[in-house]
């Protein structure tokens, strides 16, 4: 783990997406967070140890899913599917398939495997198996306040992780897609998927990974936007927390009744054309019950 300083920060953007505002100044005490996401090889020996069953691997109650194809109703994930030709980007079942089987170790379905991915990032993991996890290793998840605090490395109000310019002298600094997503990726960096943790260069904290590669679960409640009292001039919050589910939930869209909360990072399917959101401020809602191949997380030890 990596000791984080406390401090102050400006939290949000304005130049991006609306659930990214407003920017607003922050004060976090100091704590301790995984330099790299939870690996492969971590999760495992926790469910080794502890025998535990992951929510994709559980059976499916139809009352919370009133709307769903009974067919569906079976344990599973959701796997991610690489169209042929561009596809209109507002309908994510263009890209996305719930697919029976799918979990942690068998992260593409049945028959596949995650042997050769140690040092990958964990995924398919819901919410509940992060926390899980992080109790086991004495742990918790940050607060995305926390989280943002770490993602920025010390570079106030920067866009990336690693300062303003997308590609540095042509260098990819994170895991991202790169060509026109969801059809066409060119792999620059030699990865399709997830990459091993620690490929790309740390941040100002020493941190991997803190963008692209996998979204990452924190503990906050997913709201709209920043909260409107954050915009107070005369007070800085302290160690914010969303602990309210009630804001996270009526979104207009299927299984809206399911708490939501925020997910920060980005991850490998992020591309300049759909979800510029391999970024610190960046922030979107994952729905409390949902796992997939691009979400894992890590953890924090408060000081």
């Amino acid at each position: 783990m990596v000791w984080v300083a406390g401090g102050t920060f400006l939290m949000g953007s304005v130049d991006f997406y609306p659930e990214e505002r407003p920017v607003h100044r922050v004060a976090v005490d100091g704590f301790w967070i995984d330099a790299y996401p939870v690996t492969a090889a971590q999760f495992r020996r926790f469910v080794r140890e502890t025998g535990y069953v992951t929510v994709a691997e559980r059976p499916l109650d139809p009352a919370d899913y009133l709307d769903a194809d009974p067919e569906l109703l079976v344990p599973g994930s959701l796997v991610f599917r690489k169209s042929t030709r561009p596809v209109d980007l507002d309908d994510v079942r263009n890209w996305w398939d719930y697919l029976p089987g799918a979990l942690w170790k068998r992260p593409e379905g049945p028959g596949s495997t995650i042997n050769g991915r140690d040092r990958h990032p964990v995924v398919h993991v819901a919410y509940e198996d992060a926390q899980v996890y992080a109790t086991w290793a004495g742990k918790e998840l940050p607060t995305e306040a926390e989280w943002e605090f770490a993602a920025r490395g010390g570079l106030e109000g920067a866009a990336f992780a690693w300062g303003d310019e997308h590609f540095p002298d042509g260098k990819a600094m994170a895991n991202t897609w790169q060509g026109e997503f969801p059809w066409q990726n060119l792999k620059l960096d030699g990865h399709e998927r997830t990459s091993p943790v620690g490929f790309y260069p740390p941040n100002g904290h020493g941190l991997y990974d803190m963008t692209g590669n996998v979204w990452e679960w924190t503990s906050d409640y997913f709201t709209a936007g920043h909260p409107d009292e954050a915009d107070t001039p005369c007070c800085v919050p302290r160690n914010p927390r969303v602990t309210a589910a009630q804001p996270s939930n009526g979104l207009a869209q299927p299984g809206a009744h399911i708490p939501r909360k925020v997910i920060k990072g980005g991850s490998h399917l992020c591309a300049p054309n759909y979800c510029l959101r391999y970024r610190p401020a960046a922030r979107q809602s994952e729905a409390v019950d949902t796992s997939a191949g691009h979400v894992g997380f890590r953890c924090v030890v408060r000081g």
